[in-house]
């Protein structure tokens, strides 16, 4: 799975107040991942289409802030990058709420639960309470995941107009990750307009072979969804069944809970 953000699109740049040197210098950040940990300046230049001399300007201009750190070829990430993430995390009081709540529902259903939003194609991880490693990718905050084959992306894209759902749908790349995975345009607008209409949806296997999970919508006052919380499991413990009957109702027993207290904000 790919663990780098998306290029900004065109539809992001606008006119006369975008400023070119800033957006590069997010793209080279951007161009660190799990998978790239570390570059040198030919391969951050490769990897965001800059040519070597912009990337070595912005390279160490985020060396001399102390956003990276170099050995003499290699460059990396220091702890500093994350006072980016934390500021969006800290500005927005639905993590403070919604965590205690989450650790609850994990010690009741002894299965992971996290919170994500959306971000064009993909769910964002903002919160995790984990108990078990279900996935062979390792997901932490910040973490992503295609948000068409996930129960908390379907969630979240049923909140979107439908104009807007059918765009993101045009835009997005087919990959069977599973023999589970649905690939056709009807028959994933069916399963989000569900979603929809359920107010929860449960995904069985199209992201990964035994990994099932199932979500519910946080809401705030106006009644916006702004998030997901979901609960995943092991297929060969947990049955979709057992899922939807047992675990289920208390995943939307906390994100009533915590979209009330939302509510109070």
């Amino acid at each position: 799975m790919n663990d780098t953000p998306p290029p900004l699109s065109n539809s992001h740049k606008p006119g006369d107040s975008y400023v070119q040197s800033f957006a590069r210098g997010l793209e080279v950040i951007r161009s660190f991942s799990a998978s790239a940990p570390q570059q040198t300046l030919s391969e951050v230049a490769a990897r965001t289409g800059l040519t070597r001399a912009g990337a070595r300007r912005i390279l160490l201009t985020l060396q001399a802030l102390g956003y990276l750190e170099s050995d003499g070829r290699l460059f990396r990430l220091t702890p500093r990058i994350l006072d980016l993430g934390f500021a969006y995390l800290s500005s927005m009081p639905i993590w403070d709420l919604a965590e205690p709540l989450m650790e609850a529902l994990t010690d009741r259903v002894h299965e992971s639960c996290s919170a994500a939003v959306l971000d064009g194609l993909d769910v964002v991880y903002v919160l995790r309470v984990h108990t078990h490693k279900i996935m062979s990718t390792n997901l932490a905050v910040g973490s992503r995941l295609p948000a068409f084959w996930t129960s908390m992306g379907r969630v979240l894209l049923a909140a979107l107009p439908e104009n807007e759902l059918r765009a993101r749908l045009a835009r997005l790349p087919r990959e069977p990750f599973t023999r589970h995975t649905v690939l056709d345009d009807e028959t994933l607008l069916a399963r989000i307009a569900r979603a929809r209409e359920q107010g929860w949806c449960l995904v069985d296997q199209e992201l990964e072979e035994g990994l099932i999970s199932v979500a519910a919508p946080l809401k705030n006052r106006s009644g916006a969804v702004v998030a997901a919380l979901n609960i995943s499991g092991q297929a060969n413990r947990t049955s979709t069944t057992m899922l939807r009957d047992e675990l289920l109702p208390e995943l939307l027993q906390t994100a009533e809970t915590i979209s009330r207290l939302l509510r109070t904000r």
